[in-house]
């Protein structure tokens, strides 16, 4: 056989349309044949990890878009690139076309955050805690300062035995001024985020407060550090679990969801 006959040999076996450095989501049809369009699971939600590090996935028959809120909240201001950031501006959008899909059915949040911009953080956790899909959050690791109010906006929170949450005044870097106006400032800033707290999470605004304004326990600052099961006492999170508690959780009120819909359409037939 000549050497041009075993090249185009060898090309022929060559599949065509290849997608490099792609992998499929298991999520994806088999059918070839199925647009991509009628599935929410595609290579642009892959993608999603390197920019927003979220991604859709499915158990159970359930379609969930999982969200990690990591490192520092970013907020007006443009952090170093040396450090780990969420970005409100991507994940304020993001939340609200999970809301606007149909295709999705939950939403699990990993958290894993030192805190960040208050403003921010509080801009998330509202848009959170406004969602009529079932929410499911995770802390792992950590999730200190603002990202309390993130873990309690969910309908559900968990966290990781090992993970804890810091809890603290606010604070500020950089000039202030040393008058009663700045002290007033913060202290409603640190009203907002205590009443949101509370009215999301099992804890009484004096408590919170309490373990706000602790004196006993940090070196350097005020506050109180709970780990996993403190803060389930405390009545901040509702239970310790897992990754894996957290998603069966979430698939479990999404089926509540489902039959309640299905009732509803029932009783709407029979009217």
């Amino acid at each position: 056989m000549s050497q041009k006959s075993k090249e185009q040999k060898s090309s022929a076996k060559k599949p065509k349309n290849v997608r490099h450095n792609y992998v499929k989501n298991p999520c994806e049809a088999d059918n070839p044949q199925r647009l991509e369009a009628d599935s929410p699971i595609n290579e642009e939600h892959t993608d999603q990890i390197d920019e927003t590090g979220s991604i859709l996935t499915s158990h159970k028959d359930s379609v969930i878009h999982c969200l990690t809120i990591i490192g520092q909240i970013e907020g007006h201001y443009i952090l170093s690139q040396q450090n780990k950031t969420t970005k409100y501006e991507h994940v304020i959008p993001l939340l609200v076309s999970i809301e606007e899909d149909e295709r999705i059915d939950g939403l699990l949040i990993l958290i894993n955050t030192v805190g960040g911009d208050v403003e921010a953080g509080l801009a998330i956790a509202e848009v959170i805690s406004g969602m009529k899909k079932p929410t499911v959050s995770i802390v792992l690791g950590g999730g200190h300062s603002i990202g309390i109010p993130l873990a309690v906006a969910a309908d559900k929170s968990y966290i990781a035995k090992s993970a804890s949450m810091t809890v603290h005044p606010v604070r500020t870097t950089g000039l202030t001024l040393g008058v009663p106006q700045t002290f007033e400032y913060f202290q409603r800033m640190q009203d907002r985020i205590t009443t949101f707290v509370a009215e999301n999470s099992g804890i009484s605004k004096e408590r919170y407060n309490q373990l706000v304004l602790n004196t006993g326990e940090l070196v350097m600052d005020i506050g109180t550090i709970l780990e996993g099961g403190e803060a389930v006492e405390e009545g901040l999170i509702n239970e310790v679990g897992t990754v894996s508690d957290a998603i069966e959780a979430l698939c479990a009120m999404i089926k509540q969801k489902k039959e309640r819909r299905y009732q509803s359409c029932k009783e709407a037939e029979k009217g």
